[in-house]
């Protein structure tokens, strides 16, 4: 498993039917070594404090293998960055990484805390508006990541993963994390998802969503 490319992005204005504003959705590659910290690479954009960015959702990496699929479906090449990842990383065995799970390098240890849920500026930036729809479909979300330990990345990096400790609960996944974003859990399964080390975003959304089940149960 390696790092194939590191996405850097300024803010840039994105114009159109599904977004209209400023953006740091465009990342491109770096070829130099960068350092990451808590908030994330060095000099990438982070816009929107509300829904991105922020300790929990520092770096956002996207499987080269996933990449390949898109260029299939598509019918055209997406570099690197495309979709906004910092990390575009070959060799991750599965899309459906376990929440918890550890990426170590040789400075840093980056750990898998949500799945990216698209929006209209990623429907924006791929020039479609039925894109957000396409990507849930597709079930190859990606993962953010929080920094554990922070130091420099370098392209072709070579990385192993550190399965989290073993808990009261079965571990949660990306993908049913991602499934669950849009679909209707149940009190028993958001329990297990706030057992999870899931983002805070993440974890804020859940805990009102098991408030009103519990409440609609009585």
């Amino acid at each position: 498993m390696k790092i194939v490319s590191i996405n850097i992005g300024d803010r840039e204005t994105l114009a159109g039917r599904s977004f209209h504003g400023v953006t740091g959705i465009f990342k491109r590659p770096r070829q130099e070594p960068v350092r990451v910290g808590e908030l994330g690479l060095d000099g990438d954009a982070i816009v929107n404090g509300k829904h991105h960015g922020g300790p929990d959702q520092a770096v956002y990496l996207y499987r080269q293998e996933d990449y390949d699929w898109w260029s299939i479906e598509l019918g055209r090449v997406l570099p690197p960055g495309t979709f906004g990842d910092n990390l575009t990383v070959a060799g991750l065995p599965e899309p459906d990484v376990v929440i918890g799970t550890r990426l170590a390098f040789s400075e840093v240890l980056l750990e898998v805390t949500a799945p990216r849920i698209p929006c209209n500026t990623l429907a924006q930036r791929m020039d479609d508006p039925r894109f957000a729809r396409r990507f849930m479909q597709a079930e190859r979300p990606g993962a953010y990541c929080r920094v554990i330990a922070a130091g420099s990345l370098a392209v072709d990096e070579r990385f192993s993963l550190l399965a989290p400790a073993a808990g009261p609960h079965p571990p949660v996944s990306i993908v049913e994390l991602f499934r669950a974003s849009k679909g209707k859990p149940t009190a028993e399964q958001l329990r297990r998802y706030l057992a999870a080390p899931i983002d805070a975003r993440t974890r804020l959304a859940f805990e009102r969503r098991l408030q009103q089940t519990n409440i609609a149960e009585r």
